[in-house]
């Protein structure tokens, strides 16, 4: 027979064939220590990410607004960062960031924008 034991706590189980851990605790300990050097990153990306949204819905409550790119630099806005690209049918690349977004235009300037229904 086999003696099957937690995977965190290593105390025998009894119970399930396919049971791994001995309680919730285990089960959360466990996978928060396996995941926890891709969580930095992710979380890290996250933070920068809901920050650029937040500097686009401050800067642009009205849904369409003209801003240069030192302004947005200035506000500590990411341009490396977005959550989506939308191209048009003429090839203008639209930046999101969720449900706000800019497209670049001549001389350094940006159009925020609010994302519309037709937009995917």
């Amino acid at each position: 027979m086999d003696v099957r034991v937690c995977l965190e706590c290593s105390t025998k189980l009894s119970g399930r064939k396919d049971q791994k851990f001995c309680g919730d605790y285990c089960r959360n300990s466990y996978n928060n220590r396996l995941n926890e050097d891709s969580n930095a990153t992710v979380r890290r990306i996250n933070r920068i990410l809901r920050k650029n949204r937040r500097i686009l819905s401050q800067l642009n409550p009205s849904g369409k607004k003209t801003f240069d790119a030192i302004s947005l630099a200035e506000e500590g806005f990411n341009f490396h960062y977005f959550t989506n690209l939308y191209k048009t049918q003429k090839g203008y690349n639209y930046y999101f960031c969720y449900d706000y977004g800019y497209i670049k235009l001549e001389n350094e300037q940006y159009m925020l924008v609010q994302k519309q229904d037709y937009v995917r």
